[in-house]
């Protein structure tokens, strides 16, 4: 797996997960659609800490700099 997420992808990506979890920690979004919206967090967070994304790999796109 080569890196393939930029540092303002990630920064985004972990954004958007903490906003995520924060609605459904604070329960704003509850039930079926909470649950689902943390798993995404979860998927966002980890893609964040490991800097590739398997959809970007699908289309050939990447945001990080370094080859």
């Amino acid at each position: 797996m080569r890196k393939n997420l930029g540092s303002t992808d990630r920064f985004i990506r972990l954004f958007i997960a903490v906003a995520l979890l924060t609605t459904f920690y604070t329960e704003t979004v509850t039930g079926t659609i909470g649950y689902i919206l943390a798993a995404v967090a979860g998927v966002l967070i980890f893609t964040t800490f490991i800097s590739f994304c398997p959809i970007y790999s699908l289309f050939g796109a990447s945001t990080c700099k370094t080859k």
